[in-house]
């Protein structure tokens, strides 16, 4: 024993002994007698009829039952259990309040089964207390409940939830607002049979957005945003007139409340059946509103004007007035910025303004190509699709090929050839816009000039790309149309081995265009010496000689038909 082996004598060790023997009884008399006077207690009337006495007798059970309470449906969800719940939200003590909170917050993280429809009572009694804390606590519980599909989102809107979680975006408090932000964008998602629940759920958010707080219409501004992000919520926020107030709005002072409400536009305007409400704002009022943000120094507001009215350009009236409001300065400005992102929201608004045709000329008159020349010079994946794009709309014009040629087009696009950023995607934009400017002779010679020894080898390359026709044959054509001078023809020598095996390869090609491009390639660098002597006695010469006389024999007048008197 250990008091042995402490060097105690065999009395000492003895009357040690006697009392631990008599600690442990008085320790278990003393046991017995709570257990029998908390037992009388429970009994009676004073304590059974007491709410948090009688919750709180079940959460003072050994810790056995209670690792059983938490993981068995049954006993969570019984009747006792939802008679507890009610009588401790609808109690007035926040801590009774904070802990039927907990139980949900707890039954939100482990229910498997969908929570019974009366176990909602409680929750909006919850959602209604004075305590900040009991509010997000139960409205955390009520987004897990929502996320996992536990309750039913019509069930929770005809029970009135709305109001109070939409008065909590007027909390200070960010986990509130997020809360309740949550809950109300997952309920946005669901289309109960009444409408005017959901309204009557709207109309005091729109009213926060009206007030003069700036907090108040953060918060506001914040939940519309979600809420256009679901159609039906967009058709019933259209419906109440939100579109009037979130215009106004662009105007605010606060940034944040600018960028909410533009994104919110954002989500309507890409529904095309919005566009007349979205326009029946008189005097451009939308567009004029939009066309100053694009200036905004806050480069997020700034840049979601930009998509936004990328949006309703979609719609060829809208693009009409944008072209009468003079769009096009503001967005070149954006053009020369240093961040990536004002720029690519500027190019990508103004290659939808030039696919239409009507407004090339305005276009072209403002210097356009130049600003994209020079972009070019700083390309991303975006810049390079929408910059090609710009390019080759204007240039179907001769006013367009001139001005083209006069701006950095040309070297900007034999630059992005060799742009880290370039994909298979953005080499064929790229590509495909050099073989269209090559058939105006003033982009040819400019082109011609330009290009570098890196550029052809890049082309060369290109050419052979097999898993990617349309890449290889605009590239290919590109070599074919090279004036051959001097320096383009210094440029070429070092990769005629490699020119001569894709050329074979697109005479054996079952394809006559194919053929054709390799038949105009061949004839183009034969005037270089160098090139012809590698052809000569070459297999590329022998296929182009059959290749040519299938060619001719095929194009040989049918013999006249004889004519009878």
């Amino acid at each position: 024993m250990l008091v042995m082996a402490s060097g105690f004598c065999e009395n000492c060790c003895r009357q040690l002994k006697n009392i631990l023997v008599y600690l442990r009884k008085v320790c278990r008399e003393f046991e017995q007698k709570l257990r029998d006077v908390f037992r009388e207690l429970s009994q009676c009337t004073c304590f059974r009829n007491t709410p948090e006495s009688r919750f709180l007798r079940r959460k003072t059970h050994d810790s056995s039952s209670l690792h059983l309470l938490c993981d068995d449906e049954n006993q969570l969800l019984n009747q006792e259990s939802l008679r507890t719940l009610s009588r401790l939200a609808s109690s007035d003590n926040a801590d009774l309040q904070t802990t039927a909170a907990l139980y949900y917050l707890h039954v939100s993280h482990h229910l498997k089964s969908p929570l019974p429809d009366a176990f909602m009572e409680p929750v909006v009694a919850l959602l209604l207390s004075t305590d900040l804390d009991v509010q997000k606590t139960i409205t955390l519980s009520l987004v897990n409940l929502l996320a996992k599909n536990k309750v039913c989102k019509e069930m929770v809107i005809e029970m009135g939830t709305l109001v109070p979680l939409l008065e909590l975006f007027r909390s200070s408090d960010a986990a509130a607002q997020c809360h309740a932000c949550a809950c109300v964008t997952l309920l946005a998602s669901s289309e109960p049979q009444s409408e005017a629940v959901m309204v009557d759920g709207i109309m005091p958010l729109l009213a926060l957005a009206k007030s003069y707080e700036p907090q108040e219409q953060q918060n506001a501004t914040w939940a519309l945003l979600h809420l256009t992000q679901s159609d039906w919520s967009r058709r019933v926020l259209c419906d109440v007139g939100v579109v009037p107030v979130l215009v106004l709005l662009l105007q605010s002072s606060d940034s944040q409340v600018q960028f909410y409400s533009c994104a919110a536009l954002c989500n309507i305007t890409a529904v095309r059946e919005h566009h007349p409400k979205v326009m029946s704002i008189g005097g451009h009022f939308l567009l004029k509103s939009l066309l100053t943000l694009v200036s905004s120094s806050v480069e997020k507001n700034s840049t979601q004007a930009c998509r936004c009215l990328q949006t309703l350009s979609k719609n060829v009236l809208i693009q009409e007035q944008l072209m009468e409001l003079d769009c096009v300065l503001p967005l070149k400005a954006l053009l020369k910025k240093s961040s990536s992102a004002w720029r690519e929201s500027a190019v990508t608004l103004l290659s939808s303004l030039s696919a239409h045709p009507s407004n090339n000329d305005v276009l072209v008159s403002k210097g356009l190509l130049d600003d994209i020349g020079q972009l070019l010079h700083h390309p991303t994946s975006v810049i390079i699709t929408h910059g090609c794009r710009i390019i080759s709309d204007l240039c179907v014009s001769s006013a367009g090929q001139q001005a083209a040629t006069e701006s950095p087009c040309v070297p900007g696009l034999l630059g992005a050839l060799l742009s880290p950023s370039l994909s298979g995607e953005t080499s064929l934009r790229v590509t495909s816009c050099l073989h269209q400017l090559m058939t105006c002779d003033a982009l040819k010679s400019k082109l011609s000039a330009t290009i570098t020894s890196e550029q052809v080898s890049r082309l060369v390359k290109m050419s052979g790309q097999t898993l990617n026709p349309q890449l290889s044959h605009d590239s290919a054509s590109i070599i074919g149309s090279l004036e051959m001078t001097e320096d383009t023809v210094r440029l070429l020598r070092p990769h005629y081995v490699t020119v001569l095996d894709f050329l074979l390869a697109f005479l054996k090609s079952k394809d006559v265009e194919w053929q054709q491009l390799a038949v105009v390639t061949v004839s183009n660098l034969e005037k270089d010496g160098g090139f012809s002597s590698l052809l000569a006695g070459s297999v590329l010469e022998a296929e182009l000689r059959e290749v040519t006389r299938r060619m001719l024999h095929a194009i040989e007048p049918l013999s006249p038909p004889s004519i009878h008197p």
